[in-house]
């Protein structure tokens, strides 16, 4: 691990002692957020199976569709509707939220509330 940044290390351990806490099941699967410089993406996981459920990203052409750039908070917006959208198409209403160490404002937060608004809750 000496080759990551400080800055991701630090990431790292919280994600650590954040998903100690944080379990996904069928009924209320985990809402994963992972963000790079250039792209948001999102999935629904069932921790019991290890399995995926849901996912949407900038890499998808429907969410990209519009967008200038994909890594800023109106892409993030757009992410967090389309992952609701599929959840709520699946059956899925209630996630817990893992924000995957990443501090809980911007392009997180943004998808967060986007997610909230287009119905599911957490």
């Amino acid at each position: 691990m000496s080759s990551l940044s400080q800055k991701n290390l630090s990431r790292i351990k919280r994600k650590i002692r954040v998903r100690k806490k944080v379990k996904g099941a069928p009924t209320r699967p985990r809402l994963n957020v992972f963000k790079s410089s250039k792209h948001i993406y999102a999935q629904l996981i069932d921790d019991t199976s290890g399995t995926t459920l849901v996912s949407a990203s900038t890499l998808d052409s429907t969410v990209s569709e519009g967008l200038d750039h994909t890594g800023n908070v109106e892409a993030a917006v757009k992410v967090g509707a389309a992952i609701a959208k599929t959840a709520l198409a699946k059956g899925i209403s209630s996630v817990i939220f893992d924000r995957n160490g990443f501090l809980y404002h911007g392009r997180i937060k943004a998808l967060a509330d986007a997610a909230r608004e287009n119905g599911l809750s957490f």
